[in-house]
């Protein structure tokens, strides 16, 4: 069974005892439930202002012209009946529509270096999830991994260069990858067979690569070397943390945990591991951290209104504002 590009399977790494991919906890189901199906129904109780979006038309010339000062941020949503990928002002403002595909799912998506493309993955060829890219406004779309492999969670390099991704020939067997923007040199970075290692995040000096693992019994927060080495444990939690996400200035990690009361809130740490602060807290799960390009606020996606919606929050946790409905947040790294 699938919800999006998500197997119900995928709910089992985030068991508090995890030990190997057969034998994972179910602890954590009910919760991991509540995102799976969050994806089917956010954006549903919009559809019926679809139309009244494609209708501002002066907020699309501002947004493909830059936008506002403070940027732009690429989401998923399923407000058409499907998750398609949208961009948007900083501000809320000029939501566009960058792919349209009927019966699959565009996920994921994440903003080039300098602005201009966008990584995502997509089912739009049947089977299994694949890397695709696309320019900014939705043209020029290139695949660029095969069907022998279900690939996710893509990220650019900070030069450009490279994307780093989970793949593996089943969902609960994948690892983090690198591949050149074309898709070739692929190279796989880690190992754990029993184990799943997933949402890579490049560092800004593009020397290290943050992810969260189950290989020590919980899905905690990691960082290892862009070649594989010289891993090490950040997070040291009961409940799960994963997504991690670093501070434009490479000197902080923000990142989701359960570390609280269960649901899962918006945390950042120094990129040590020390300094963890808690940024929001409520009883619906709060997820997908992204930093804005200046470092001083945080997009992210919470189920705090019923279906899942687009956030953003002050580093310091007050100036909390709901921007659109949606989820899979990506600030774009260039400022017009």
């Amino acid at each position: 069974m699938y919800v999006g590009l998500i197997p119900v399977q995928a709910r089992d790494m985030f068991g508090v005892k995890v030990v190997t991919k057969s034998q994972m906890s179910v602890d954590m189901n009910n919760q991991f439930d509540q995102f799976l199906q969050g994806r089917i129904l956010a954006g549903i109780a919009a559809a019926a202002v679809v139309g009244a979006l494609i209708a501002v038309g002066s907020c699309v010339n501002s947004l493909l012209s830059g936008g506002t000062s403070d940027g732009r941020i690429v989401f998923v949503s399923d407000r058409d009946g499907d998750d398609e990928i949208y961009v948007m002002n900083a501000d809320g403002s000029g939501v566009v529509q960058l792919t349209d595909n009927d019966y699959s799912a565009d996920l994921f998506p994440a903003w080039s270096p300098d602005g201009g493309r966008i990584v995502f993955v997509s089912n739009r060829d049947g089977g299994r999830s694949q890397v695709y890219v696309m320019n900014a406004d939705g043209s020029g779309v290139e695949q660029l991994t095969g069907k022998d492999s279900y690939d996710l969670y893509p990220v650019w390099s900070p030069d450009g260069d490279r994307i780093a991704f989970n793949s593996g020939p089943e969902f609960e067997d994948t690892d983090i990858h690198v591949m050149n923007v074309d898709g070739s040199g692929r190279d796989r970075l880690t190992y754990y067979e029993s184990i799943l290692d997933l949402f890579p995040a490049w560092s800004p000096d593009g020397g290290r690569i943050a992810f969260a693992s189950a290989r020590e019994g919980l899905a905690e927060i990691y960082v290892m070397n862009v070649d594989g080495s010289g891993r090490r444990r950040l997070t040291y939690t009961e409940n799960p943390d994963w997504f991690p996400a670093w501070s434009p200035d490479g000197g902080r990690i923000a990142f989701s945990s359960g570390l609280g009361d269960g649901s899962m809130d918006i945390y950042v740490m120094n990129a040590d591991g020390s300094g963890v602060e808690r940024l929001t807290e409520n009883e619906y799960d709060d997820e997908r951290p992204a930093w804005s390009p200046d470092g001083r606020r945080i997009a992210f996606a919470s189920k705090r209104d019923a279906d899942w919606g687009i956030y953003v929050i002050n580093v310091d946790g007050g100036g909390v504002e709901r921007l659109a409905d949606g989820n899979d947040p990506a600030w774009s790294p260039v400022v017009d």
